[in-house]
């Protein structure tokens, strides 16, 4: 009995100290939250303390860091070189199509002019690839990729958006040959727009150059003149651009003036062509489909010498 006694008074003396040591570390806890949110006081501890914890964080972070870098520095490099080679294959390819896209984007809008000038045109016409150019520097000759098959014959005008480029000098089965007006060798009856006057261009074989070699001095002429096709010849129906006047040279001397025009085309950079089919070309037909050859006509029976009966 006495010995519980004691057990149960010594319990009771220490009860009494642990609540008294809770309460004071409450209050100071308290008081410390205060000063830190008011005063900030604590900031300099709180700094020391991060401080003093950040080597322990480096050396725990130490090995991830050092992984992760050999495995970034250790490519190999047969690696680079491959990738290097898979970029430089993406470039020309990437090259490549930008340059397609180029020409398909100049087609285009020479498809669109033509397009254009197609329906300002009141004849029929039908465009025509050129599939390829004479190498002669003499003969401007181009052949394109349509025949008799699609109704094209000798003599057919040829056209593009800007003007005449030349005409059909032989039209075969799938194909057909061109001349261009540039050839030495061709001429193409033309008026002056400005007031009628009627002349030939001929052809210097310079792509930019004609000649209007039959013009008198006194001729009403001048630079800046736009010609024109005549009709003259039924190759050409009238109207369409030739060429502009470049120069006009009087010469005293002699009986002719020096006038050269510049092609309204671009001769030497065009790719596509219109075929023309006039009213008078369809007439021409006609008429040589219906016209009788000499020697299928009916001979007339001579008449007889008037004379009396005898």
């Amino acid at each position: 009995m006495v010995a519980n006694t004691a057990d149960r008074e010594h319990r009771s003396t220490k009860t009494p100290a642990l609540g008294l040591r809770l309460l004071l570390l409450a209050a100071l806890s308290v008081i410390l939250m205060v000063v830190d949110h008011r005063q900030h006081h604590l900031d300099a501890v709180r700094k020391a303390i991060g401080a003093t914890v950040y080597p322990l964080r480096v050396v725990v972070d130490a090995p991830v860091s050092t992984w992760r870098w050999l495995r970034e520095n250790t490519t190999t490099r047969n690696e680079l070189l491959l990738e290097m080679s898979r970029l430089n294959a993406e470039r020309l390819l990437t090259h490549a199509r930008l340059q397609r896209f180029t020409a398909l984007e100049s087609e285009n809008a020479r498809l669109r002019a033509m397009l254009d000038a197609t329906s300002k045109v009141r004849d029929q016409v039908q465009v025509a690839e050129i599939m390829s150019v004479s190498a002669n520097p003499f003969r401007h000759i181009l052949v394109i990729n349509k025949g008799s098959r699609d109704g094209v014959f000798n003599g057919q005008a040829m056209i593009d958006a800007d003007g005449v480029v030349g005409q059909v000098i032989e039209a075969g089965l799938l194909s057909s040959n061109g001349v261009l007006i540039s050839d030495p060798d061709h001429a193409l009856p033309v008026e002056v727009n400005r007031n009628g006057l009627r002349t030939i261009a001929v052809g210097t074989g310079d792509f930019d150059r004609l000649e209007l070699p039959f013009l008198p001095n006194n001729a009403d002429i001048e630079r800046g003149d736009l010609l024109v096709t005549s009709g003259l010849g039924g190759a050409f129906p009238p109207g369409y651009p030739v060429a502009i006047v470049d120069s006009v040279a009087r010469i005293p001397q002699g009986p002719f003036a020096d006038v050269t025009a510049r092609p309204a085309a671009r001769l030497n950079q065009v790719r596509e062509i219109m075929l023309i089919w006039s009213a008078d070309n369809d007439v021409a037909s006609a008429e040589a489909d219906d016209a009788v050859p000499a020697d299928e006509e009916t001979a007339l029976p001579e008449s007889e010498p008037d004379g009396e009966d005898d």
